[in-house]
């Protein structure tokens, strides 16, 4: 039996699970990267069903089939022609269950027999276990496996979008998939779907920018920084071209404010590292980035001076002002201060 109870080890002993083949009886996955949540999941299904006897011995309770005794009787039930049972429990909050509930889950979750595997997920419903409930969580610590699907970091995307295009005979530079994942954020299923979207567009071997920008969607944080981008270079009129992006994409003028003040409060810092000798390291020690997002920052912040940055975030302030106080339109507040932010660029 594989060793459970231990959160540190996570992702990792799941691998050696799989590996090893002697998987757990109870797992809990939650997490960001639900690319990752639904490939593991996938390959225990596997390892304990198989097509001849999976409508007898594969098991999924939700929000609208799960009850106690349902999750009791699938639990106990002898695998039909099979090794094993596996059972998925999707979005279930036990620790919001009847007391009454929550004490018999924490009996059944205590006594899973060896030829069953219980899988609970959490996608969208949050994963909060409530400690003060000691004797389920006492279960569920003691007996279960918790696993977190973190998103992923660049050294790890990188080589992943390198393969993902090379099983479709394509290459692209490890400059251009950092450019993907800025771009859609860099979760592993937005980026799966980029991916094939790409490969179906260009057709060529090799991936250039071109194909990426032509049919990617880019997250708004993206998008923002395009726009900043483009005011740093001069190129004030595409600048403007960003803000009616995001605004066909039907993102709210609040939340694409937050982003630019989110965004030039950065520069500004990038700005200040720059003037005091600092460099790409200390940025990402400031805001705890990763070295492409950090180095575009910096690289931005080069192209703008002090007194721009100061000012900027005080036209950010004075429109933010107005977006919540005035009955003006709120597109036309955005364009005013791109408008603005382009003229005080120019002017130096």
């Amino acid at each position: 039996m594989a060793k459970t109870g231990d959160t540190s080890a996570g992702i990792q002993q799941l691998k050696a699970d799989l590996k090893d083949g002697n998987l757990a009886s109870l797992y809990f996955f939650y997490g960001e990267e639900t690319f990752l949540l639904h490939h593991y999941l996938e390959r225990i299904k596997k390892l304990r069903t198989d097509e001849l006897t999976e409508s007898f011995n594969y098991h999924k309770l939700t929000n609208e089939t799960f009850d106690v005794q349902q999750l009791a009787d699938a639990v106990e039930n002898l695998p039909m022609m099979a090794e094993y049972t596996f059972i998925w429990v999707d979005e279930i909050d036990l620790f919001k269950l009847p007391e009454g509930d929550r004490e018999r889950i924490a009996e059944i979750l205590s006594d899973i027999p060896e030829y069953c595997c219980v899988v609970f997920t959490y996608e969208t419903a949050a994963w909060k276990p409530d400690k003060r409930q000691k004797k389920l969580w006492e279960a569920i610590s003691t007996h279960g496996q918790i696993v977190e699907f973190a998103k992923q970091d660049q050294r790890d995307l990188i080589p992943w979008i390198i393969r993902h295009f090379a099983a479709r005979k394509k290459t692209i530079s490890s400059d251009l998939a950092l450019y993907l994942i800025d771009l859609t954020g860099g979760t592993m299923t937005t980026l799966a779907g980029e991916i094939s979207k790409i490969c179906a567009y260009s057709g060529a071997d090799a991936i250039c920018r071109a194909d990426i920008d032509a049919v990617t969607e880019p997250v708004m944080d993206a998008v923002v920084y395009q726009m900043t981008d483009m005011l740093g270079r001069g190129e004030y009129g595409k600048a403007l071209e960003k803000l009616g992006q995001l605004l066909k994409m039907q993102q709210e003028p609040i939340g694409i404010l937050g982003a630019m003040g989110m965004h030039f409060r950065r520069v500004s810092a990038a700005r200040t590292l720059l003037d005091h000798g600092r460099g790409v390291q200390d940025m990402m020690k400031l805001y705890g980035l990763t070295d492409y997002p950090a180095r575009k920052t910096m690289e931005t912040a080069r192209r703008f001076s002090a007194k721009f940055c100061r000012y900027a975030m005080e036209a950010i302030l004075e429109a933010d002002n107005q977006l919540k106080s005035s009955y003006d339109d709120p597109d036309r507040i955005l364009e005013m201060l791109i408008l603005r932010l382009a003229q005080e660029a120019r002017n130096g």
